[in-house]
C-alpha cells in the first residue's frame, strides 16, 4: 500500500503544488489566447458580411458571394476555437480536481502521522495506572473527610436514638400546649364616634346670634313695661 502511494504521489507536497500552478498558468494563458483569435475571428466575419450587403447593392453579386464564403471560413475556425477552449476547460477542471485530492491525501497523511505520534505516547497501560492512582486518592480523601466529621470526646457518647426520643417528647408537650391554650378574645372597647351630618349642623355665624338674642330681650323688657 505504501508503494503505490510513493509512486502516485512521490513528490514533495511543495513540488506537486508549484506543478499544478505552473499547470493552470499555462492553461489559463492558452485560453485567453483562444478567446482573443475567436474575437477577432467574429469580426471579421461580421466584415465580410457587412461587406456582402454593400455589394448586393452595387449588383455586384460574385463578390458578394465571395464575402459570404470568407464569413463561412471564419464561422469554421471560430467552431474550432470553440471546442479549443471547451477542452482547455475540462483539462482545468481536472487538474483542479487532482490538486484537491492530493492536498486531501497529504492532509490525512498528516493527520494519521499525528496519531500514530500520539498513540505511541499514550500507552493503555499508562492509563490504567494513572486512574487507579486516580481512584485510590479519592478513596483516601474521603475516608479522611469522614474521619473529620466523625464525633469527638463527650459528643461522642451520646445515643442519637435517645435524642430523637427526647426530640419527640418536647414536640408533643408543644402541640398539647398550643390544644389546650384559650382561644376566647376580649371586647373591643374603643370608643364609637357618630358622626353628625353636616345639614344639621348649625351654619349660622355666631355675630349674628348675639345680635338676635339681643333683640329679642329689648323686645320682652318693652313688652313687660308696658
Amino acid at each position: 500500500m505504501s508503494g503505490v502511494f510513493g509512486r502516485v504521489f512521490g513528490k514533495s507536497k511543495e513540488q506537486s503544488q508549484a506543478t499544478a500552478l505552473a499547470s493552470l498558468d499555462k492553461l489559463n494563458e492558452t485560453l485567453e489566447m483562444l478567446e482573443k483569435k475567436e474575437n477577432l475571428l467574429v469580426k471579421k466575419a461580421n466584415l465580410e458580411v457587412e461587406k456582402a450587403k454593400n455589394f448586393t447593392k452595387a449588383k455586384n453579386k460574385r463578390a458578394a458571394i465571395q464575402c459570404l464564403k470568407r464569413k463561412r471560413l471564419y464561422e469554421q475556425q471560430i467552431e474550432q476555437l470553440g471546442n479549443f477552449q471547451l477542452r482547455i476547460h475540462d483539462q482545468m477542471i481536472m487538474l483542479e480536481a487532482a490538486k484537491a485530492t492530493t492536498e486531501t491525501v497529504d492532509a490525512l497523511r498528516t493527520g494519521a502521522s499525528a496519531m500514530k505520534a500520539m498513540h505511541k505516547s499514550t500507552n493503555i497501560d499508562d492509563v490504567d495506572k494513572t486512574m487507579d492512582e486516580i481512584n485510590d486518592n479519592m478513596e483516601n480523601m474521603r475516608q479522611i473527610q469522614d474521619l473529620l466529621s466523625a464525633p469527638m470526646g463527650a459528643a461522642a457518647d451520646f445515643d442519637e436514638d435517645e435524642l430523637e426520643a427526647e426530640l419527640a417528647d418536647l414536640e408533643g408537650e408543644e402541640l398539647e400546649a398550643e390544644l389546650l391554650a384559650p382561644t376566647t378574645t376580649a371586647p373591643s372597647t374603643a370608643p364609637v364616634r357618630v358622626r353628625v351630618p353636616t345639614a344639621q349642623q348649625s351654619t349660622r355665624p355666631s355675630g349674628q346670634s348675639s345680635k338676635a338674642e339681643d333683640d329679642e330681650l329689648a323686645a320682652l323688657q318693652a313688652e313687660m313695661a308696658m
